[in-house]
């Protein structure tokens, strides 16, 4: 897999809808310069297609964002509800269910040509996943994966059960990326009260903050994780 050069940004505290706005441009820039590379026969090679990769961190203000093939159900507040606690919502075009976005959360938007990494979208999560899982293995904690649900976990031990502490949920179109990943960081659990996070019933969510009992310095996480991203995918930033 040939190293790729990718811009990274990070955002701040950047509400949801301008994010996503952000992440359609960059999308509809790179496919745009594949078609009409397609259409001047200079397809053959994706390396020599001029599609550009970027990497977007941030956080938001509390949102619930529910994908493609999420049910309403996994609703839990009414829309006074919401408003009542300052939570905003959003149907998105990204796969996936309903999840939570928020103020001590990374939130992680790769916009990314797949054709010059790899085209496979199964790899690309399972990727995503590791940067995650190397990224706590660092602080101590041992993460993996749950069969059939993408993500990142905490096994159950004897005192808390199975814990979601990383979401995600991606768009691709023409093997060009969007959406992504929320890492729980300090996030504030309780607004996950209003939701069944991503549909599943019988698991938890937690954060690195409530793992290790006490509040986590964000730049360090972020530098660490962004580190891990760049070892899986053989990036370079600039």
């Amino acid at each position: 897999m040939q190293q790729q050069d990718v811009l990274f940004r990070d955002l701040g505290l950047i509400s949801y809808s301008k994010a996503w706005e952000m992440q359609e441009k960059l999308l509809a820039d790179n496919v745009a310069i594949k078609k009409e590379a397609r259409l001047q026969g200079l397809d053959k090679d994706p390396m020599l297609i001029a599609t550009k990769h970027d990497l977007l961190f941030c956080e938001h203000n509390p949102v619930y964002t529910i994908g493609k093939s999420g049910s309403l159900d996994h609703l839990l507040y009414s829309e006074q509800e919401m408003e009542k606690r300052g939570i905003e919502f959003f149907k998105t075009n990204r796969g996936g269910d309903i999840t939570f976005h928020g103020p001590g959360q990374i939130v992680g938007y790769p916009i990314w040509d797949l054709e010059k990494i790899y085209t496979d979208i199964g790899k690309y999560l399972r990727g995503l996943e590791e940067s995650i899982i190397l990224t706590l293995k660092e602080y101590g904690i041992k993460a993996g994966r749950s069969a059939g649900e993408t993500g990142v976990w905490l096994v159950a031990n004897d005192t808390k059960p199975d814990r979601k502490i990383c979401a995600i949920g991606v768009r691709c179109s023409r093997w060009i990326t969007m959406h992504g990943f929320a890492f729980n960081v300090n996030t504030p659990l309780h607004y996950f009260d209003g939701i069944i996070p991503c549909g599943i019933k019988d698991k938890t969510v937690t954060s690195l903050a409530a793992e290790l009992n006490k509040e986590m310095d964000m730049d360090e996480v972020k530098a660490l994780l962004k580190n891990n991203i760049a070892k899986v995918f053989n990036l370079r930033y600039n």
